[in-house]
């Protein structure tokens, strides 16, 4: 597997007096997020996010298949990682790296085991027939920060996605065509996204003192000395935290991480939504959805 490429020694020696200085490369504040910009496709459930220079699409399909035999009541929600060598040279084809394994793990704990998607609303007959979601992270470029960009692309999909509608009769399910009744959205319990934290031990600095870097690129992430990620909602609920090594961290500086990352997510959130709502009007002028709505009444 090709090598990644490290920053250079001056590179290192200039970023560590700079964060000395309480001075960021790029000018940014110790915890202010690069520019978010989040898109969405002409078909439901598609999102192309741009966090800085780091861009992820998630792509969410449905189809209609029988359950686990342990869970008869249960949908299944599926998220699978792809990170290409179009995103990085070092990447490579059906070659999992380190850094795809922990992206997947954390959205796996963060979305799916906390139970943001209500996956009993996914059943359509108990024991024989529920929908299963799959949502398709793609990394198209890579500069830092990839399982919070990645964690907003896949809520921001899953709200975005409209599932067909479908009606039961006896042991028979009918889905419907998008031109026969009005997609449904999807039953979500909460919205938890992730904010990564970054340490670096401060030179001539207390032992243990740090200094915390949110949102970080490409080099500053090589250069970090330890992380910790924090999946959070917006009511304050923790879903799950992952601090895998590195300097060790102030039990009351910690708990100060956490009450930054509910703030970042607040403002996340409400942009989010923003821009859903933004797309929702862009989608109802003169209206496909009043077209289908009057199509519904009529069926009923």
């Amino acid at each position: 597997m090709p090598r990644e490429v490290e920053p250079s020694l001056n590179e290192k020696q200039f970023f560590a007096k700079a964060l000395n200085e309480g001075i960021r490369i790029d000018g940014r504040a110790f915890d202010e997020f690069r520019t978010l910009e989040v898109e969405f496709g002409d078909e439901f459930g598609v999102c192309d996010v741009r966090l800085g220079k780091t861009r992820i699409q998630t792509h969410i399909t449905a189809e209609v298949t029988a359950p686990f035999p342990d869970r008869p009541f249960d949908g299944l929600f599926q998220i699978t990682t792809e990170l290409s060598p179009m995103a990085s040279p070092h990447f490579e084809v059906n070659r999992p790296s380190e850094t795809e394994t922990l992206l997947s793990r954390l959205l796996e704990k963060t979305l799916r085991r906390s139970g943001a998607l209500d996956t009993e609303s996914l059943c359509l007959l108990a024991g024989q027939s529920v929908w299963s979601l799959r949502a398709d992270v793609h990394i198209l470029s890579h500069d830092g920060n990839l399982v919070d960009c990645a964690c907003i692309s896949v809520l921001a999909a899953l709200q975005h996605f409209r599932k067909p509608d479908t009606s039961t009769e006896g042991e028979k399910v009918t889905v419907y065509t998008l031109r026969e009744r009005e997609p449904v959205p999807l039953s979500l319990l909460h919205y938890p996204y992730c904010v990564t934290f970054s340490y670096y031990a401060k030179e001539g600095g207390e032992e243990g003192e740090t200094s915390v870097l949110l949102d970080t690129t490409l080099m500053e992430e090589q250069l970090r000395e330890g992380n910790a990620t924090i999946g959070i909602n917006r009511h304050g609920e923790v879903c799950q935290i992952a601090k895998l090594g590195g300097v060790p961290v102030d039990a009351v500086a910690f708990l100060g991480c956490v009450q930054v990352a509910l703030v970042k997510v607040k403002e996340i959130s409400a942009f989010v939504t923003r821009r859903l709502e933004e797309d929702a009007k862009k989608r109802d002028k003169g209206g496909l959805m009043a077209e289908l709505s009057a199509e519904n009444d009529r069926v009923s």
